[in-house]
């Protein structure tokens, strides 16, 4: 009985008595001692290191971050920091210094190593790239590529082929690992092979029309152009919707005077909404000669510009009045001259082409009307000060034609015959004002330039 009281009054004095004494003692108020300071100010320093970094006061950032390394040189990420100021500086050596020192504190820290992969990529230390490119694969497989395309840069094209051949078989091919491995296969001269590897991928993968297209041209570039009609083909027997295969199908037709399936397949090109503009151009130009050599297919030729997009006509039009102007028809090429203008209507080249054939076909009016157009935004080109002066001339406006002419041939340089047509028309504008000693003047400058030329 005693000893319960005896506790009690232990307990109790515990709460009454000492008030006084823990009164003393603030629990929530932070140690006043040198580590508490070293602390505040380091993290304040690291802030400010941070905010510099931020608008590019990368000098007091490194200043800051070396105050705060004199504090307190534990930390992996003020040696991140460290790196890549010195990284954004340029200062490499710093850079790589900072950063392997930040990695031996934190070896398994990706983004550690991918600085430290920059700074060598900048500097081009492929072997250091390589070593450092390896440890980062760990952490993504995308770092493969890199790593083959470093192989690629150090000539070691084998383990390039290696890395690409493993990435093919565990995430697929894609066009960028195929650019590295044409571009090895084009570098050694290993075209067996490449043509090798194509026909493994279509072996594996059939229905995969990107592989056939491949072939194709590699085929063809090999001059195996057999081979490369049948491969052409036979995706046209697994996939006879394919558009692309047209682009090489129709070549091979033409060669063998499968005229019907040419041009055919020259049209399923130019219709497609699958094939790039460009594309099309090639073959438009090839339609174009082939139609100039069969001009039975002229119609076809017509009928097909019709069909095509907005985007691809400037180049259509100018190669189908380039087609009609080989053959003199100058009317026709003058209407697709002028479409083409239409689309792009500061198309130097072509504007001249309209203006010319302006003066051709004797369309006077238009000739004026659009020379003084052309002059107004091309105010220093001679060539529409003599366009216009010429249509003027035409029109019976010899007034107007001189004045256009005088002003043109002040921006004549170094071109005798340009020159010499301008004194052409000259002595013809004074031939109408009933002026022949001025009009014979011109005349004979005109003829010493063309004696001098």
């Amino acid at each position: 009985m005693q000893k319960q009281i005896f506790i009690l009054i232990f307990f109790f004095g515990l709460l009454f008595f000492p008030q006084a004494n823990y009164a003393q003692v603030d629990f929530n108020k932070r140690p006043d001692d040198d580590l508490g300071n070293v602390e505040d100010e380091y993290q304040e320093l690291f802030f400010e290191a941070l905010k510099q970094k931020g608008i590019e006061n990368y000098d007091r950032a490194i200043e800051a971050l070396l105050k705060c390394q004199k504090l307190d040189d534990s930390d992996a990420a003020l040696f991140f920091e460290l790196g890549k100021n010195y990284n954004l500086l340029k200062n490499y050596d710093a850079a790589e210094k900072a950063l392997k020192i930040a990695i031996n504190k934190k070896p398994d820290n990706e983004w550690y190593l991918d600085e430290l992969y920059d700074i060598y990529a900048k500097q081009n230390e492929l072997d250091k790239a390589i070593e450092t490119v390896k440890q980062l694969i760990k952490y993504h497989p995308d770092y493969k590529e890199d790593l083959a395309t470093l192989y690629v840069k150090t000539k070691k094209y084998d383990e390039a082929l290696k890395i690409l051949d493993q990435m093919d078989e565990d995430f697929g091919t894609s066009e960028t690992r195929d650019r590295v491995r044409n571009l090895i296969y084009n570098t050694t001269g290993q075209k067996k092979e490449q043509i090798q590897n194509l026909e493994e991928r279509i072996d594996e993968h059939p229905d995969d029309e990107k592989n056939y297209l491949s072939l194709i041209f590699r085929y063809s570039e090999n001059n195996e152009k057999e081979k490369a009609f049948e491969t052409a083909k036979k995706l046209l027997e697994i996939n006879p919707n394919s558009q692309l295969v047209h682009l090489a199908l129709y070549k091979f037709y033409l060669d063998e005077d499968n005229t019907e399936k040419g041009v055919e397949s020259m049209q399923i090109v130019l219709n497609s909404n699958e094939i790039q503009p460009e594309a099309k151009l090639m073959v438009l130009s090839d339609f174009v000669k082939f139609v100039g050599e069969n001009p039975e297919y002229e119609s076809d030729l017509v009928e097909i510009t019709s069909k095509i997009s907005d985007d691809e006509n400037i180049g259509t039009n100018i190669e189908i009045a380039q087609y009609f102007l080989t053959k003199g028809e100058k009317e026709k090429a003058l209407v697709y001259y002028k479409k083409a203008l239409e689309s792009e209507p500061d198309n130097f080249g072509v504007l001249r082409n309209v203006l010319l054939l302006y003066i051709d076909v004797e369309d006077y009016e238009l000739a004026t009307q659009e020379s003084s157009e052309a002059i107004d935004k091309y105010p220093s080109q001679p060539l529409f000060y003599l366009i216009n002066g010429v249509a003027q001339n035409k029109l019976n406006l010899p007034n107007k034609a001189i004045l256009s002419l005088e002003i043109g041939l002040d921006y004549v340089i170094d071109d005798l015959k340009m020159e010499s047509d301008f004194y052409k028309q000259l002595s013809i504008s004074h031939t109408l004002l009933n002026n022949t000693t001025k009009a014979k003047t011109f005349s004979d400058k005109a003829k010493q330039l063309e004696l001098t030329n």
